[in-house]
């Protein structure tokens, strides 16, 4: 049972970093039809550009809960101008072009932004500074950290607050009628267009905190890291059903439980051949089957292409 605990506050909060990456992927898919496979490396710039501030901020004797939130902000700051550069020049030109033009353009914004990531920050892995000291909790005989606490803490404050914006917020419905058809919200008085920007750029603000969330848990950043995070919340994306927000949050917490209790229950009974190095076969497993038996996802409708 100590053994069950431990992999589900693992997996919980694994899956909590997916969920927030996920809301980037479903909004976006959700308003314009749009998988952008860029938004990975969003999560990469906003851990890197905060590393490059605490380096900064460092030396000026400032305490570690001045600098994070420095850091935060410039990281966020930093992924939303890239993301509405990435709207405005890359996808917005595309928005009547058929599917395929969009997808290669985001395929291409991914390479791009990785192999600027390498030319700034080197292709060396960079060690991530730990601004707290590790505190470690028992619970029923399972272990937490202060930081996964943190982590759990700050990711439900900011799927609340989305939640809460979405469902309770002039904008929140702008975006709803815009999602549902972008021709009736215009002749409603509804700039499609803005609300399309303001969505990329409170997608990137989510990546960058998840990605200082990510580099600070696991003590590390790399110009390749947004590449599988990007993919493991997509695949959450489409579990939950691709499009739904509360289908985002639920798929990114199911993927982070099951990688937790397969690299950790499978992997002891094979003597570690299938334990934490192999943990993205476990989640992909039950994204397929999840796929083959309900393509809509968890909480995904099945609904028709739009005219």
């Amino acid at each position: 049972m100590d053994i069950f605990l431990q992999q589900i506050i693992n997996g919980v909060t694994l899956g909590a970093v997916y969920a927030v990456v996920a809301l980037g992927y479903t909004m976006v898919y959700g308003i314009i039809q749009l998988i952008n496979f860029a938004h990975g490396e969003l999560v990469m710039i906003g851990a890197l550009v905060a590393y490059s501030v605490l380096q900064i901020l460092d030396p000026g004797g400032l305490p570690p809960a001045a600098r994070l939130p420095l850091a935060l902000v410039a990281a966020a700051a930093t992924c939303m101008t890239l993301g509405w550069l990435m709207e405005r020049l890359a996808y917005r030109p595309l928005r009547g072009a058929p599917r395929l033009a969009p997808l290669i353009t985001a395929i291409g914004v991914s390479i791009l932004l990785q192999h600027l990531a390498l030319m700034i920050w080197g292709r060396s892995p960079i060690s991530f500074p730990a601004l707290v000291a590790s505190e470690t909790y028992v619970v029923a005989g399972a272990a937490i950290t202060n930081v996964q606490i943190g982590i759990l803490a700050t990711s439900t404050a900011l799927m609340a607050g989305l939640a809460l914006l979405i469902y309770g917020s002039r904008l929140g419905t702008a975006m709803r009628a815009t999602a549902q058809d972008p021709a009736v919200a215009g002749l409603m008085g509804i700039d499609a267009d803005r609300i399309v920007a303001l969505t990329f750029l409170i997608g990137a603000a989510l990546a960058a905190v998840a990605g200082v969330m990510v580099a600070g848990y696991y003590g590390i950043a790399h110009y390749t890291m947004g590449a599988p995070l990007g993919l493991k919340a997509f695949c959450a994306a489409v579990l939950g059903g691709i499009g739904n927000v509360p289908g985002a949050m639920l798929g990114g917490l199911v993927l982070g439980v099951v990688e937790a209790l397969g690299a950790g229950y499978i992997g002891d009974l094979t003597g570690n051949v299938f334990g934490s190095n192999y943990q993205d076969v476990f989640a992909f497993i039950v994204l397929i089957l999840v796929l083959v038996l309900r393509p809509s996802g968890l909480l995904g409708e099945r609904v028709g292409d739009r005219a």
